[in-house]
Protein backbone atom coordinates (compact mmCIF):
# COMPACT_ATOMS: atom_id res chain seq x y z
CA UNK A 1 0.00 0.00 0.00
CA UNK A 2 1.32 3.52 -0.88
CA UNK A 3 2.58 5.02 2.03
CA UNK A 4 2.23 9.48 2.37
CA UNK A 5 4.72 11.20 4.02
CA UNK A 6 1.93 13.42 5.33
CA UNK A 7 -1.84 12.97 6.04
CA UNK A 8 -3.81 16.24 7.04
CA UNK A 9 -7.14 15.71 8.21
CA UNK A 10 -9.14 19.08 7.95
CA UNK A 11 -10.10 21.79 5.31
CA UNK A 12 -10.35 25.00 7.47
CA UNK A 13 -7.69 27.45 7.36
CA UNK A 14 -5.53 24.93 9.34
CA UNK A 15 -5.46 22.19 7.34
CA UNK A 16 -5.43 24.32 3.94
CA UNK A 17 -2.37 26.02 5.57
CA UNK A 18 -0.62 22.70 5.97
CA UNK A 19 -1.38 21.66 2.91
CA UNK A 20 0.11 24.73 1.20
CA UNK A 21 3.33 24.14 3.71
CA UNK A 22 3.49 20.73 2.28
CA UNK A 23 3.49 21.24 -1.03
CA UNK A 24 6.23 23.64 -0.65
CA UNK A 25 8.36 21.19 1.13
CA UNK A 26 7.95 18.38 -1.92
CA UNK A 27 6.32 15.85 0.67
CA UNK A 28 3.74 13.40 -0.47
CA UNK A 29 0.73 14.90 0.96
CA UNK A 30 -2.87 13.67 1.08
CA UNK A 31 -5.40 16.03 2.42
CA UNK A 32 -8.93 14.91 3.81
CA UNK A 33 -11.38 17.68 3.49
CA UNK A 34 -14.14 15.99 5.30
CA UNK A 35 -17.64 17.17 4.22
CA UNK A 36 -18.65 19.59 3.92
CA UNK A 37 -15.20 21.26 3.38
CA UNK A 38 -14.42 24.22 4.66
CA UNK A 39 -14.47 24.06 8.15
CA UNK A 40 -16.42 26.66 10.07
CA UNK A 41 -15.23 29.73 8.20
CA UNK A 42 -17.66 28.96 5.74
CA UNK A 43 -20.62 29.89 8.11
CA UNK A 44 -19.43 33.38 8.32
CA UNK A 45 -21.10 35.67 6.16
CA UNK A 46 -18.20 38.63 5.74
CA UNK A 47 -14.37 38.48 6.21
CA UNK A 48 -12.39 41.62 6.70
CA UNK A 49 -9.71 40.63 8.91
CA UNK A 50 -7.41 37.84 7.15
CA UNK A 51 -4.47 39.45 5.65
CA UNK A 52 -3.87 40.33 2.21
CA UNK A 53 -7.84 40.49 1.97
CA UNK A 54 -8.58 44.52 1.47
CA UNK A 55 -12.20 44.05 0.15
CA UNK A 56 -14.64 42.02 2.37
CA UNK A 57 -15.61 38.75 1.29
CA UNK A 58 -17.03 35.77 2.88
CA UNK A 59 -15.91 32.64 4.49
CA UNK A 60 -16.76 30.14 1.30
CA UNK A 61 -15.07 32.66 -0.82
CA UNK A 62 -11.68 32.84 1.10
CA UNK A 63 -11.64 29.20 1.73
CA UNK A 64 -12.20 28.83 -2.09
CA UNK A 65 -9.02 31.00 -2.77
CA UNK A 66 -6.86 28.97 -0.14
CA UNK A 67 -7.80 26.14 -1.85
CA UNK A 68 -7.11 27.01 -4.69
CA UNK A 69 -3.24 27.91 -3.54
CA UNK A 70 -3.18 24.52 -2.11
CA UNK A 71 -3.81 22.68 -5.30
CA UNK A 72 -1.09 24.90 -6.85
CA UNK A 73 1.14 22.76 -5.07
CA UNK A 74 -0.38 19.31 -6.27
CA UNK A 75 -1.32 18.91 -2.93
CA UNK A 76 -3.88 15.07 -3.43
CA UNK A 77 -7.16 16.64 -1.64
CA UNK A 78 -10.08 13.89 -1.42
CA UNK A 79 -13.45 14.84 -0.15
CA UNK A 80 -13.99 11.78 2.43
CA UNK A 81 -14.57 12.07 6.43
CA UNK A 82 -11.82 10.25 8.21
CA UNK A 83 -13.93 7.95 10.33
CA UNK A 84 -11.51 6.30 12.26
CA UNK A 85 -7.35 6.51 12.63
CA UNK A 86 -5.00 4.00 14.34
CA UNK A 87 -2.17 5.66 16.05
CA UNK A 88 -0.48 2.52 17.93
CA UNK A 89 2.11 2.16 15.26
CA UNK A 90 3.82 3.68 12.23
CA UNK A 91 2.60 3.88 9.85
CA UNK A 92 -0.12 5.50 10.44
CA UNK A 93 -3.92 3.96 9.75
CA UNK A 94 -6.63 6.71 8.61
CA UNK A 95 -9.79 4.73 7.73
CA UNK A 96 -12.57 6.28 5.60
CA UNK A 97 -15.97 4.70 4.92
CA UNK A 98 -14.39 2.50 2.50
CA UNK A 99 -10.47 2.50 2.40
CA UNK A 100 -7.55 2.50 4.24
CA UNK A 101 -4.62 5.34 3.93
CA UNK A 102 -0.84 5.05 5.11
CA UNK A 103 1.04 8.35 6.55
CA UNK A 104 4.46 8.36 8.21
CA UNK A 105 2.89 11.71 10.32
CA UNK A 106 -0.73 12.87 10.68
CA UNK A 107 -1.83 16.65 10.97
CA UNK A 108 -5.33 16.75 12.77
CA UNK A 109 -7.33 19.99 11.96
CA UNK A 110 -10.86 18.81 12.50
CA UNK A 111 -11.43 22.14 14.19
CA UNK A 112 -14.44 22.77 16.75
CA UNK A 113 -18.11 24.11 16.44
CA UNK A 114 -20.37 26.66 18.55
CA UNK A 115 -22.62 25.05 20.57
CA UNK A 116 -25.64 26.65 19.06
CA UNK A 117 -29.41 26.58 20.79
CA UNK A 118 -30.93 24.50 18.70
CA UNK A 119 -33.81 26.59 17.75
CA UNK A 120 -35.63 26.98 14.36
CA UNK A 121 -34.15 29.66 11.85
CA UNK A 122 -30.82 29.50 13.60
CA UNK A 123 -28.99 27.93 11.22
CA UNK A 124 -29.91 29.66 8.80
CA UNK A 125 -29.51 32.80 10.42
CA UNK A 126 -26.13 32.28 11.11
CA UNK A 127 -24.49 34.84 9.59
CA UNK A 128 -26.95 37.63 9.10
CA UNK A 129 -27.41 38.40 12.66
CA UNK A 130 -27.17 34.88 14.33
CA UNK A 131 -22.69 34.33 15.36
CA UNK A 132 -20.89 32.89 17.80
CA UNK A 133 -17.77 35.48 17.97
CA UNK A 134 -18.05 39.27 18.65
CA UNK A 135 -14.02 39.36 17.45
CA UNK A 136 -15.17 38.09 14.24
CA UNK A 137 -18.39 39.96 13.36
CA UNK A 138 -18.57 42.40 16.33
CA UNK A 139 -17.58 45.05 13.82
CA UNK A 140 -20.90 45.09 11.76
CA UNK A 141 -23.05 45.87 14.48
CA UNK A 142 -21.87 49.38 15.19
CA UNK A 143 -24.56 51.69 16.50
CA UNK A 144 -26.79 48.54 16.62
CA UNK A 145 -28.77 46.68 19.43
CA UNK A 146 -27.41 43.02 20.17
CA UNK A 147 -27.88 39.97 22.45
CA UNK A 148 -25.61 37.80 24.12
CA UNK A 149 -26.94 34.34 25.40
CA UNK A 150 -24.57 32.59 28.54
CA UNK A 151 -23.22 33.33 31.62
CA UNK A 152 -19.27 32.13 31.15
CA UNK A 153 -15.89 33.17 29.82
CA UNK A 154 -16.58 33.44 26.56
CA UNK A 155 -20.14 35.33 26.68
CA UNK A 156 -18.53 38.22 28.83
CA UNK A 157 -15.57 38.18 26.65
CA UNK A 158 -18.33 38.53 23.50
CA UNK A 159 -19.88 41.33 25.37
CA UNK A 160 -16.82 42.95 26.30
CA UNK A 161 -15.98 43.14 22.67
CA UNK A 162 -19.30 44.20 21.48
CA UNK A 163 -19.35 47.15 24.11
CA UNK A 164 -16.64 48.89 21.21
CA UNK A 165 -19.38 48.89 18.63
CA UNK A 166 -22.64 48.15 19.66
CA UNK A 167 -25.13 50.77 21.14
CA UNK A 168 -26.76 48.38 23.62
CA UNK A 169 -25.87 44.53 24.57
CA UNK A 170 -28.13 42.70 26.28
CA UNK A 171 -26.87 39.39 28.43
CA UNK A 172 -28.83 36.27 28.44
CA UNK A 173 -28.57 34.01 31.10
CA UNK A 174 -30.60 31.14 32.49
CA UNK A 175 -29.47 31.56 36.10
CA UNK A 176 -29.36 34.93 38.45
CA UNK A 177 -25.34 34.65 39.09
CA UNK A 178 -22.51 34.28 36.52
CA UNK A 179 -20.31 31.48 35.98
CA UNK A 180 -17.23 34.05 34.44
CA UNK A 181 -14.28 34.79 35.79
CA UNK A 182 -14.53 37.47 38.65
CA UNK A 183 -12.90 40.28 36.91
CA UNK A 184 -14.95 39.72 33.60
CA UNK A 185 -18.12 40.24 35.23
CA UNK A 186 -16.88 43.05 36.90
CA UNK A 187 -16.19 44.80 33.92
CA UNK A 188 -19.16 43.93 32.24
CA UNK A 189 -21.52 44.33 35.20
CA UNK A 190 -19.73 48.14 35.57
CA UNK A 191 -20.27 49.10 31.67
CA UNK A 192 -23.21 51.47 31.37
CA UNK A 193 -23.64 49.58 27.45
CA UNK A 194 -24.65 46.07 28.97
CA UNK A 195 -28.13 45.23 30.37
CA UNK A 196 -28.62 41.35 31.84
CA UNK A 197 -32.17 39.59 31.36
CA UNK A 198 -31.35 37.32 34.78
CA UNK A 199 -33.36 33.55 34.53
CA UNK A 200 -33.99 34.06 30.89
CA UNK A 201 -34.09 31.78 27.56
CA UNK A 202 -33.86 32.50 24.84
CA UNK A 203 -37.18 30.13 23.05
CA UNK A 204 -37.79 31.74 19.62
CA UNK A 205 -36.09 33.55 17.08
CA UNK A 206 -37.27 35.79 14.53
CA UNK A 207 -36.77 36.95 11.17
CA UNK A 208 -36.56 35.49 6.88
CA UNK A 209 -33.37 37.24 5.19
CA UNK A 210 -32.10 37.97 9.26
CA UNK A 211 -32.53 38.47 12.61
CA UNK A 212 -35.61 40.45 13.60
CA UNK A 213 -35.59 40.04 17.19
CA UNK A 214 -36.11 37.04 19.74
CA UNK A 215 -38.20 36.45 22.34
CA UNK A 216 -37.15 35.94 25.71
CA UNK A 217 -38.74 33.60 28.36
CA UNK A 218 -38.47 33.78 32.19
CA UNK A 219 -37.11 30.30 33.40
CA UNK A 220 -40.28 30.29 36.36
CA UNK A 221 -42.64 32.64 35.40
CA UNK A 222 -42.58 31.13 31.69
CA UNK A 223 -43.41 34.76 30.46
CA UNK A 224 -42.54 35.65 26.93
CA UNK A 225 -41.71 38.94 26.43
CA UNK A 226 -40.49 40.34 22.59
CA UNK A 227 -37.06 41.88 22.01
CA UNK A 228 -35.63 43.27 19.87
CA UNK A 229 -32.12 42.79 18.30
CA UNK A 230 -29.97 43.16 15.08
CA UNK A 231 -27.36 40.86 16.34
CA UNK A 232 -27.41 37.43 19.03
CA UNK A 233 -24.33 36.07 20.03
CA UNK A 234 -24.22 32.38 21.20
CA UNK A 235 -21.81 32.14 23.60
CA UNK A 236 -22.75 28.65 25.68
CA UNK A 237 -19.57 27.08 24.47
CA UNK A 238 -17.85 25.18 21.67
CA UNK A 239 -17.38 21.38 20.68
CA UNK A 240 -14.19 20.09 19.26
CA UNK A 241 -14.18 17.98 16.48
CA UNK A 242 -12.32 15.15 18.18
CA UNK A 243 -14.41 11.76 18.71
CA UNK A 244 -12.69 10.06 16.42
CA UNK A 245 -10.15 10.49 18.44
CA UNK A 246 -10.99 9.51 21.93
CA UNK A 247 -8.20 7.06 23.69
CA UNK A 248 -6.24 7.68 20.23
CA UNK A 249 -5.00 11.60 21.85
CA UNK A 250 -4.49 12.64 24.68
CA UNK A 251 -7.68 15.19 25.38
CA UNK A 252 -8.29 17.82 27.98
CA UNK A 253 -11.63 17.40 29.99
CA UNK A 254 -13.51 19.46 27.27
CA UNK A 255 -12.08 17.03 24.53
CA UNK A 256 -9.71 19.53 22.72
CA UNK A 257 -6.51 17.96 22.10
CA UNK A 258 -3.40 18.97 24.37
CA UNK A 259 -0.55 19.96 22.83
CA UNK A 260 3.24 20.45 24.14
CA UNK A 261 6.04 22.19 22.25
CA UNK A 262 3.50 24.21 20.01
CA UNK A 263 1.77 21.53 18.08
CA UNK A 264 3.10 18.05 18.92
CA UNK A 265 0.28 15.57 20.58
CA UNK A 266 0.79 13.14 22.80
CA UNK A 267 1.52 10.38 20.05
CA UNK A 268 4.62 10.88 18.57
CA UNK A 269 4.61 11.85 14.64
CA UNK A 270 1.04 13.26 15.22
CA UNK A 271 0.49 17.37 15.06
CA UNK A 272 -2.91 19.10 15.59
CA UNK A 273 -3.12 22.57 14.51
CA UNK A 274 -6.03 25.44 14.37
CA UNK A 275 -9.39 25.34 16.68
CA UNK A 276 -9.23 21.36 17.12
CA UNK A 277 -6.60 22.51 20.08
CA UNK A 278 -6.58 26.19 20.52
CA UNK A 279 -9.07 27.43 23.08
CA UNK A 280 -8.37 30.37 23.70
CA UNK A 281 -8.11 32.82 19.96
CA UNK A 282 -10.19 30.84 17.87
CA UNK A 283 -9.60 33.28 14.66
CA UNK A 284 -9.20 32.16 11.11
CA UNK A 285 -5.18 33.62 10.97
CA UNK A 286 -4.32 32.51 14.26
CA UNK A 287 -5.45 29.07 12.54
CA UNK A 288 -4.09 29.26 9.72
CA UNK A 289 -0.87 30.27 11.73
CA UNK A 290 -1.13 27.05 13.56
CA UNK A 291 -1.25 24.78 10.12
CA UNK A 292 1.53 26.15 9.03
CA UNK A 293 3.62 25.90 12.39
CA UNK A 294 1.81 21.94 12.19
CA UNK A 295 3.31 21.16 9.33
CA UNK A 296 7.03 22.91 9.63
CA UNK A 297 6.71 20.70 13.01
CA UNK A 298 6.07 17.18 11.01
CA UNK A 299 8.92 18.22 8.43
CA UNK A 300 11.41 18.51 11.23
CA UNK A 301 10.24 15.43 12.94
CA UNK A 302 10.33 13.32 9.39
CA UNK A 303 13.69 14.46 8.64
CA UNK A 304 15.35 13.20 11.54
CA UNK A 305 13.18 10.05 11.61
CA UNK A 306 15.10 9.52 7.88
CA UNK A 307 18.06 10.02 9.49
CA UNK A 308 17.72 7.81 12.16
CA UNK A 309 16.83 4.87 9.61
Amino acid sequence: MDIKDIIIIGSGPAGLTAGIYAGRAKLKTLLFTGLPSGGQLTLSAEIDDFPGFPEKMTGPELIKKITEQVRKFDVEMIEKNVISVDFKKRPFTIKTDNQEYLAKAVIVATGASAKWLGLKNEQELIGHGISACAVCDGFFFKNKIVGVVGGGDSAMENAITLTKYAKKVFIIHRKNELKAAKKLQEEVLNNPKVEFIWRSIVSEIKGKDSLEGVYIEDVNSKERKFLDLDGLFISIGYKPATDILKGKLKLDDNGYIKVEENTKTSVDGVFAAGDVCDTKYRQAITAAGLGAMALLDADKWLREKDKQN
